[in-house]
């Protein structure tokens, strides 16, 4: 995979949409399940939460069990959680209507990639959404 070509597919998506449904989104500042998407809160982005752990808001954002608990459109739906729980995951995003699956940084599930892209749904996978935010602080 080309990094500067994953890159502007990033940024293009990034440009698009606006609203984020950040799966396995933490309450604990120090991982990037929280500071990404509050960078990308940050920029303007509209955030929506999804964690069944979690109660209540995170970031000042109601936290929903799963993606189709969430009554609002969601445009892209950012994917914080283990490879093996992708697939189910990229399932319910297709369900909900979702316009773009972003599988985060150190996290790859080819085969849930394949069938996100099979139901017209762009996907980016193994970039982290801050680093697309801001790609020029990563190349040399």
């Amino acid at each position: 995979m080309d990094k500067e070509v994953e890159f502007e597919k990033g940024r293009k998506i990034m440009d698009r949409y606006q609203t984020i449904a950040v799966v396995g989104l933490s309450r604990h500042p120090e991982k990037p399940s929280h500071y990404v998407p509050r960078f990308l809160q940050e920029q303007g982005y509209t955030l929506i939460g999804v964690n069944p752990f979690a109660k209540g808001k995170i970031l000042g954002v109601k936290v929903y069990d799963r993606l189709r608990d969430i009554p609002d459109q969601v445009e892209i739906v950012q994917i914080f959680r283990p490879s093996e729980e992708v697939p189910p995951i990229v399932d319910e995003a297709i369900a909900i209507g979702a316009k773009v699956i972003w599988i985060q940084e150190g996290i790859i599930h080819s085969g849930a990639a394949r069938k996100a892209e099979q139901a017209g749904l762009p996907v980016v996978m193994d970039l982290c959404m801050m680093k697309a935010f801001r790609p020029h602080r990563y190349f040399s």
